[in-house]
């Protein structure tokens, strides 16, 4: 249990807004100090690969064989390799926020981060999150994004299709089709004319259901773009009606192979 206590909520009309549109974004969800710390966290998680042999470091956007730079670095579980990340008031406001979105129910489910380098061309391409998921499941659950620089379309802010939580979960691919790499995309035509952008400053957050497409584009700043991930959910249930998600089927990734390994390794 957590003693840092939650010093934000957010008012009814933004709720009714996350309802309608699948998202919010708000410009303040900690601490400016909390920032300037967690940065710090965070860029020496990146420099020393944290995760790696467990699968949790790797390359979103590439095929990940340790040869060519990494596309999009990215760590999974962060607060298991930092433990100060463990407890913050960015997670207390952030669940806190969840609950009012979710209802009481709503519980913390993971984080991850996400660098894109200065002048990085890859995009994070259009995608539901609900899509790397298991097929088995019904969710009820949001990510919180959360900028440790402030963000904007230059560097990579969150961008949303207003409504589009509605959807049900559309065909992805992995990554330019290849089945190597980890990231998805959307593998169907789809109109983004009617997109958001959601400008932060540094400490601001999105908030986006798992069915809510999104994208962020590349990083043409002279600075890193660092976002920390949230995950928070009510708890799942066994969903009535099948599907399956054959992207995730076809995958074959060096991320996978290595946490195969750590996972022997430990018994």
């Amino acid at each position: 249990m957590s003693d840092i206590q939650p010093t934000l909520a957010i008012s009814e009309a933004q709720v009714a807004f996350f309802h309608e549109n699948g998202y919010l974004a708000i410009d303040s969800i900690t601490t400016q100090e909390e920032i300037d710390r967690l940065k710090g966290v965070y860029d020496d998680l990146f420099a020393r690969r944290a995760g790696r042999e467990d699968g949790n470091q790797f390359d979103l956007g590439g095929v990940d064989d340790g040869a060519a730079q990494a596309a999009l670095p990215q760590i999974l579980n962060p607060s298991r390799y930092a433990p100060a990340l463990a407890d913050t008031l960015y997670k207390a406001n952030a669940l806190a926020i969840a609950r009012q979105l979710l209802g009481s129910d709503a519980a913390y489910g993971g984080d991850h981060a996400i660098l894109k380098p200065p002048h990085s061309p890859a995009p994070t391409p259009w995608h539901q999150d609900e899509a790397y998921w298991s097929p088995d499941l019904e969710y009820r659950s949001l990510s919180v994004w959360m900028p440790l620089q402030d963000v904007d379309t230059r560097s990579g802010c969150m961008e949303f299709v207003p409504g589009s939580h509605r959807l049900d979960i559309l065909e992805h691919q992995s990554i330019g089709g290849d089945a190597r790499i980890h990231g998805l995309e959307l593998a169907v035509d789809y109109d983004f004319s009617k997109a958001v952008a959601c400008p932060i400053p540094a400490g601001g957050a999105t908030f986006h259901l798992s069915t809510t497409l999104h994208y962020t584009s590349p990083n043409a700043s002279d600075e890193p773009r660092r976002a920390y991930i949230l995950v928070f959910g009510a708890p799942t249930k066994q969903r009535a009606t099948p599907r399956r998600f054959p992207w995730n089927e076809e995958k074959h990734t060096a991320r996978e192979e290595r946490a195969a390994s750590a996972r022997v390794n430990a018994i």
